[in-house]
């Protein structure tokens, strides 16, 4: 059953409202609606993860396994953590660079502190958490 939708009024200046255009074409959505609704999602989303409940998330990491006990202390740390990782997924780049993406669900307190530890660890070149939600408030 589809939900009802409501259509309503936006003011916007003709400047923004134009790279707005521009960015909707580029990034392949069909209408400005589409785009509003992401937008909305994405904003939900944040307010989700502010508000502590519990939610899900990525936490991808670029290192050399190379440096010298790097790869024990991120094993270390997820096993500390073990409650709140769904999965996780390793890719050699090559001789010395991994990518590591941990599929994280828990409290969002919890889930950026462990993010904050794995992406603090001395020889991660680059490490990221993408927010996500389940979904349920909207």
């Amino acid at each position: 059953m589809s939900e009802k939708t409501t259509r309503f009024g936006v003011s916007i200046p003709n400047r923004l409202l134009s790279r707005f255009d521009g960015l909707i074409g580029e990034k392949g959505y069909s209408n400005r609606s589409e785009a509003l609704r992401d937008l909305i999602r994405d904003f939900l989303v944040e307010a989700e993860w502010e508000s502590d409940e519990e939610t899900i998330g990525t936490v991808t990491l670029v290192y050399d396994h190379h440096v010298k006990e790097l790869s024990d202390e991120l094993n270390s740390i997820q096993h500390e953590m073990g409650e709140a990782i769904i999965s996780t997924l390793h890719v050699h780049l090559d001789h010395h660079m991994c990518l590591e993406v941990v599929l994280v669900k828990g409290r969002s307190s919890d889930i950026r502190k462990m993010a904050d530890r794995l992406i603090g660890t001395k020889g991660v070149v680059h490490g990221k958490l993408t927010a996500a939600t389940v979904g349920r408030s909207f």
